[in-house]
């Protein structure tokens, strides 16, 4: 799963035993040689239904942006200015590092639980991936009224969800397994590592958007195919601001 410029075990153990923000600082030197950047092929899928979709953007944000593996894909989007958020310092050079040098591209360190009111009303388009599991479902509501509010009239909230795992999956017993042993690392020992891959199941995070003040609708990406029963495999979810919201 890793390759030989990713973290170590030991490094990984080190990780898991701090708290999310000190864990990124620790990994963000090696993150893009991990499984846990967001693929190419998961950003190209959004460009391309964003694109063709909605056409392009104003301003844009990256709501946990990490490294900054969605910002390139946000340049090309969105004609104005681009940031990035994320609470690690350690993501945020990184990034940095990478897209520091392009002059519509700005970063910020702030808790996605509560966004700075100066990104009030500051953009069109937000995105966010691989980040969800960091969130409980109680903080769901917190972070999609702060996304909400940072968007313009008409903005849009945009991210890809995959279909829910059957339990005959290999896929699910590991998701299962992995969440279970965070609940029991959490419960003996702190800081906690909030990281789990089955608390943003879509009827919750659906109700959640749509109580933020969201209107809410999905295209498949059909890159990634159908489920037998014909449904997609993965979804772009398009939360949308209206365009008559109080700024």
């Amino acid at each position: 799963m890793f390759t030989s410029q990713g973290p170590s075990l030991r490094e990984l153990a080190v990780q898991a035993f701090s708290s999310v923000e000190r864990g990124y600082d620790l990994l963000a030197p090696k993150f893009d040689h991990t499984p846990f950047r967001t693929p190419d092929r998961i950003l190209d899928a959004v460009e391309e239904a964003l694109a063709a979709s909605e056409g392009s953007f104003g301003d844009g944000l990256d709501v946990c942006c990490g490294t900054g593996a969605a910002l390139g894909m946000l340049t090309r989007l969105c004609r104005g200015r681009v940031t990035g958020v994320d609470l690690s310092a350690g993501m945020l050079a990184e990034a940095e590092r990478t897209h520091g040098d392009a002059d519509r591209v700005d970063f910020v360190r702030a808790d996605a639980r509560a966004l700075p009111t100066d990104l009030s009303d500051g953009y069109d388009l937000a995105v966010s991936f691989g980040a969800f599991g960091h969130f409980l479902p109680a903080e769901r509501p917190a972070l999609f009224s702060g996304v909400y509010g940072a968007l313009r009239p008409g903005g849009v909230f945009a991210f890809p969800i995959g279909a829910p795992l059957p339990p005959s999956s290999p896929l699910w017993w590991a998701a299962a397994g992995f969440d279970a042993v965070m609940r029991v690392r959490n419960a003996v020992w702190r800081p906690p590592f909030v990281m789990y891959y089955r608390t943003f199941p879509w009827g919750g995070v659906r109700r959640d958007l749509a109580a933020a003040g969201f209107a809410v609708e999905t295209l498949p990406l059909e890159h990634f195919g159908r489920r037998p029963d014909g449904s997609p495999r993965w979804r772009l979810v398009l939360a949308r601001k209206p365009a008559g919201a109080q700024r």
